[in-house]
């Protein structure tokens, strides 16, 4: 198979996914132009804030991407490349466009509130406790892995001695430089657009050749050098308080910028494809329905994908921030079922770099994701005539582009927690306004916020590989749960739902069935004696058994309430 033959079928796939399928969604569900959107409605300047679209598209797309689309198909391409094709197309169109528009209509038309507020709503105020607990101990677990993978990012390295290494240390160091730089660019961006009303074109041109001037300074002087606990708390203290400032300031500008940084490396890697369009014969079109590092090919290959297909975080993205700065409702389509597209092509891109480097991959030499595709894609664009030699510093900006949206993703995460845990505390139709008591210390944003990082980050300095498998059962019980949650309050509103029966359905056997293999292992493994880690097997499997009573009891809710429907109908 040609790398550049399967990219371009794929991408067509999803322009017509997008056009006809997501055309049909809109119409159907009444996406309505005129109707005022929350951010209208609600405006306060802070969380309601009215957005271009393409800011607002930025924001989306940063926040939903992060290392997602290209962690989950390096792992996945072990069954080869034609499943995890199929499932990427397949699950991007009818599973999470559906999932994230679905999201984000949702909440749109239920005030900008959360999926938690909707299942309330729909539900009864129980299950939207349960939920909420649910959604809240996720985000607690995406804050700690975030927090862990952007820290070994940006930390210094020491020898046995404890002595500074400065050469091993100046990669870590030049991505902290620039993470810094860009947050100091991105405030400054909002500042003036927001309060000069500087005019976006331009802005947008002068932030481009910033973020340029940003990553030559960063790359050339990077005096910082700091250990990992040191950052982690640095890291805290800048999440808590892009926790809490007006989206306008820092949220919204800095993932617009970042957003760039994204396109950038989705059209290098495009255009490397394209450009080079080598053979990747070499790998397997399937290995097998079983494969001794991932499993059974069901539930591993459509767990594992994730944000290349569908994912759960990103209906708390569509209904906690999005919802919340959509300035009208027919940009709904493109901002949440376009990023998703947009994010099953860089997901393609991932497997042809995976094919171009199979044999290194296959060998184990080159198995880390962001080295899989930094150095796939960049040998690529090296092989492209004129372009010879520009490999080292492809990769190297590959790899910073990856790193920025760890960071976004992180703080777009610490603010959704914090919503989460403000809306634990309030009854169906309470808002933080009508708060009284202790209730109006609970749902104190900087209470929630404090609360959040002090949890997220401690718990991420025990290391975000223990946390990783908690979040990736987490993310996908989510997805199906978000499913679930909108299909149940279309049927209340009396609008066709049928989209999301399978799906839905779909998603949470997959998820059930992949815990309850999580439980099988641990318990084996704890009862053999074979544990070299007890504590996170133990850990593991308490959160694991939860999450499969948890999707039980609101399955069992969502249908009951479903046959309502129905029988009202």
């Amino acid at each position: 198979m040609n790398a550049a033959v399967l990219l371009l079928l794929g991408i067509a796939v999803l322009v017509c996914g997008y056009v006809f399928y997501g055309g049909w969604l809109a119409k159907t569900w009444g996406i309505d132009p005129a109707r005022k959107t929350p951010a209208h409605e609600f405006q306060d300047n802070v969380d309601y804030v009215p957005s271009k679209t393409p800011v607002l598209m930025g924001h989306h797309f940063s926040s939903i991407a992060g290392a997602g689309p290209i962690t989950g198909p390096v792992q996945a391409a072990v069954f080869g490349w034609v499943p995890v094709m199929l499932w990427i197309l397949i699950g991007g169109i009818f599973f999470g466009g559906v999932h994230d528009f679905g999201a984000l209509f949702a909440s749109i038309r239920h005030k900008g509130q959360s999926i938690g507020d909707i299942i309330g709503d729909t539900m009864g105020s129980t299950m939207k406790k349960l939920f909420s607990i649910f959604t809240y101990l996720t985000l607690l677990l995406v804050v700690a892995a975030f927090s862990s993978m952007v820290a070994g990012t940006f930390a210094a390295t020491y020898t046995d001695a404890g002595v500074l290494d400065l050469a091993a240390s100046a990669a870590n160091a030049s991505t902290a430089m620039i993470s810094l730089l860009f947050i100091i660019m991105a405030i400054v961006f909002g500042f003036m657009v927001y309060r000069r009303n500087a005019p976006l074109l331009i802005s947008t041109i002068a932030g481009i050749v910033s973020i340029v001037a940003v990553i030559a300074i960063g790359l050339h002087f990077h005096p910082i050098y700091l250990s990992e606990t040191t950052w982690m708390i640095i890291i805290g203290i800048y999440i808590g308080v892009a926790s809490v400032v007006p989206v306008w300031l820092l949220l919204q500008p800095r993932d617009y910028l970042s957003s760039f940084l994204l396109y950038f490396m989705l059209g290098v890697a495009v255009v490397g494809i394209i450009a080079s369009h080598p053979s990747i014969s070499v790998m397997p079109a399937f290995t097998g329905f079983f494969n001794e590092k991932q499993g059974f090919l069901f539930p591993a290959l459509f767990v594992t994908i994730a944000c290349g297909a569908i994912s759960g975080f990103h209906s708390l993205v569509s209904s906690g921030t999005t919802s919340k700065q959509l300035d009208n409702e027919k940009n709904a389509r493109p901002v949440a079922y376009g990023s998703m597209m947009i994010e099953c092509v860089l997901g393609l891109c991932t497997i042809c770099a995976v094919g171009y480097l199979w044999s290194q991959y296959q060998a184990g030499d080159v198995t880390n994701p962001m080295q899989v595709f930094s150095i796939g894609v960049s040998q690529m664009v090296a092989t492209i005539p004129g372009l010879a030699g520009t490999q080292t510093v492809m990769q190297s900006l590959l790899i910073l582009a990856i790193s920025v949206f760890c960071l976004t993703s992180l703080d777009t995460s610490t603010r959704l927690a914090r919503y989460t845990f403000q809306e634990l505390w309030l009854a169906p139709g309470e808002t933080v306004a009508d708060a009284k008591g202790y209730k109006k210390l609970l749902v104190n944003p900087v209470f929630g916020t404090a609360v959040t990082v002090v949890l997220g980050v401690g718990l991420g300095m025990t290391g975000y590989i223990n946390i990783w498998p908690l979040f990736g059962a987490s993310n996908q019980l989510l997805a199906g749960v978000g499913l679930l949650a909108v299909a149940t309050w279309l049927g209340k509103v009396g609008k066709n739902n049928k989209m999301f029966y399978i799906p839905m359905i779909f998603m949470m056997v997959v998820t059930v069935t992949s815990l309850v293999q999580t439980v099988i292992k641990n318990v084996t493994a704890l009862t053999s004696g074979a544990c070299p880690d007890f504590g996170w097997s133990v850990a593991r499997t308490i959160i694991a058994v939860l999450l499969v009573v948890l999707a039980l009891i609101l399955c069992f809710d969502a249908l009951r309430t479903m046959m309502k429907q129905k029988k009202a109908a």
